[in-house]
């Protein structure tokens, strides 16, 4: 029997009032008034690791991580990695190289000082790096990041780089991404692993995407989500235009199931690990 090909399982530790498609109903400066809801999902999501024997990686806002600065030791004293995400979920795209530098890096040391550890690994909100801001690879390894989760290679309405590597490249900073994970059929790449889609379309056309790109490509898949995404009582934002509610809300209440099944067949571990020899 081949081996089991150990996927990597990451988390964007975000709440659900930081979404970017809702920022127009919770400005930054209203965030401290908005009940929070990540640390009793996170903490749901860390059980179901644990259940299964599964690691991952969790790329953590540092704007939540000073809230909840237990929480994040907590991921990582359960032997997950933690990875930052940014501060304030302000996407790549719409930020300056400065601003964009600043960001990174204040993310890096508040996560650095509240684990005790290095952290390596950084997911830009939203994948907002595509072509016309390419300059932020430079920024994240200037800031001392070993790697990168930003670039989507599909085509989409608020992101992606569709001709992008569908697999780890290493750029000439040094720098590597790892992009999420994409099955190529048609000529086309079709999103792979996780978010929106894995809630909309049956748990089985993931779960058949992932074991494709095992077999077929002999490569780990990339899967993430997020904490607000097994949370179909959170509050509902009925002034967002139709569209941002079916994206944000279709199939919250069976999500932690299909994770649970999700968990069940394929083998997870930390995106740092995983990706070790890329990297």
């Amino acid at each position: 029997m081949a081996e089991r090909i150990t996927n990597a399982f990451t988390c964007d530790v975000e709440d659900y009032f930081q979404v970017s498609a809702l920022a127009p109903h919770f400005p930054r400066h209203t965030w401290e008034n908005v009940p929070c809801r990540v640390e009793r999902n996170v903490e749901r999501i860390l059980q179901m690791l644990d259940d299964h024997g599964a690691r991952g990686t969790f790329f953590t806002l540092g704007w939540i991580a000073e809230r909840f600065p237990q929480l994040v030791r907590r991921i990582a004293a359960a032997g997950h990695e933690v990875a930052s995400h940014g501060y304030a979920h302000e996407r790549a795209s719409a930020l300056t190289p400065e601003a964009f530098k600043a960001d990174i890096a204040l993310a890096k040391a508040v996560l650095e000082d509240i684990t005790g550890r290095l952290i390596t690994g950084y997911r830009a909100p939203s994948f907002s790096i595509g072509k016309a801001n390419l300059w932020a690879h430079d920024c994240i390894a200037e800031a001392g990041y070993r790697y990168s989760s930003s670039v989507y290679p599909v085509k989409h309405d608020h992101y992606g780089i569709p001709d992008a590597p569908r697999f780890p490249w290493r750029l000439d900073n040094g720098l590597v991404e790892v992009p999420v994970t994409t099955l190529r059929v048609f000529g086309r790449n079709w999103p792979a692993g996780g978010g929106g889609f894995f809630r909309l379309l049956p748990y089985g056309v993931s779960r058949w995407q992932i074991a494709r790109v095992n077999a077929q490509d002999q490569q780990p898949a990339i899967f993430y989500f997020h904490p607000w995404e097994i949370d179909p009582e959170q509050p509902r934002v009925r002034e967002a235009t139709a569209r941002t509610r079916f994206r944000h809300y279709v199939n919250l209440e069976r999500t932690a199931s299909r994770l649970e099944r999700l968990l069940a067949d394929f083998s997870w571990g930390r995106a740092d690990e995983v990706f070790r020899d890329a990297a």
